[in-house]
């Protein structure tokens, strides 16, 4: 059983990723001290001058510092060599953490729409000149925090679900100026609950998207960028020797580097060792799938007693199957 670990091609990746994972860290850290210092200040203007909008804007940079300071955590554990027990090492912990945060997006958007509709039902009053110097501030934070986060890296769904906290906040401080705006000049508070609901809605949506993007990662989904079907068939024309391909298995550990494990029925006489080789060389250049793990067979898979039967979901793309 040949288990060739070519692993020149992804020498200067993963270096380019190392270097990308640290700075991505540092960026996450500013913002995550940015945020969970101005939440405060921010949650105490949302009290005092009875801003809905204000408050919104501070749960959701609660929520935010929480995710940052989590997604500064994922970074950290990264460097982490694998363990006995955790093999892999602890490259998901970001899809985690990824997953968890947008889980509590959801929760803090879903408790603004009920706020917001408790306080239109009653407007209170609201002190608009403080409101607005609160949300000017507060979007000045938020543009500081962008920036650090916005050189990073788009691939990483860690990085991305940073991103996306901060831009929430960024429209939260947006609607709160709005709503101290138009208080200010027309008394009209119920415009403050109004804007809340349409921020809550938007978090909401980049929030669902977040979690399907982990969720994917999680269940060991095939790669968006990949199609399982055409890499086996790829296989079977390119490399010589290879009859056919099947029980393929395509996923992602971390959203970034893929990992792939088949079965390769080769022809009589074929040199395993060598078809193995050509087969995980192809895969890295030519599909980006960095770590294989290839079982060579002649004749009859090892998997089932009556020859090569291909699993039902890979059936009926396949006319291989004997």
């Amino acid at each position: 059983m040949a288990h060739a670990h070519s692993h020149d091609h992804s020498g200067h990746d993963h270096g380019a990723r190392h270097v990308q994972g640290s700075t991505d860290k540092k960026r996450v850290l500013i913002a995550a001290c940015l945020t969970a210092g101005f939440m405060v200040a921010e949650a105490f203007g949302g009290l005092f001058t009875g801003s809905l909008a204000l408050l919104a804007d501070a749960g959701h940079m609660l929520a935010d510092a929480i995710a940052l300071g989590l997604a500064w955590y994922a970074f950290h554990l990264v460097d982490r060599p694998g363990t006995g027990r955790l093999t892999y090492g602890f490259g998901r912990v970001k899809t985690l953490v990824a997953y968890t945060n947008g889980i509590a997006i959801f929760v803090i958007a879903l408790w603004i729409v009920y706020e917001a509709w408790e306080r239109l039902q009653r407007p209170p009053p609201v002190l608009g000149g403080p409101m607005l110097v609160v949300a000017v501030l507060g979007l000045l934070v938020n543009i500081g925090s962008f920036l650090a986060l916005h050189g990073g890296d788009r691939e990483s769904l860690n990085m991305r679900g940073a991103i996306l906290h901060v831009l929430g906040d960024l429209l939260g401080s947006a609607a709160a100026i709005v709503a101290a705006v138009v208080i200010l000049a027309t008394g009209w508070t119920p415009i403050d609950p109004i804007l809340s609901v349409l921020v809550a809605l938007l978090i909401l949506s980049t929030a669902w998207s977040l979690m399907r993007a982990a969720a994917h990662v999680l269940l060991e989904g095939v790669p968006e960028s990949l199609d399982r079907d055409l890499i086996a068939r790829d296989l079977e024309k390119t490399i010589q020797g290879v009859r056919e391909v099947h029980h393929m298995h395509i996923w992602s550990l971390d959203g970034a580097s893929n990992m792939a494990t088949l079965h390769a029925c080769l022809d009589e006489g074929v040199d395993a060792h060598q078809a193995v080789s050509a087969i995980k060389k192809r895969l890295a250049s030519e599909h980006a799938i960095s770590h294989a793990t290839v079982e060579p067979e002649f004749g009859q898979c090892a998997d089932d007693g009556d020859g090569h039967e291909y699993e039902p979901d890979a059936a009926a793309p396949h006319g291989h199957h004997h």
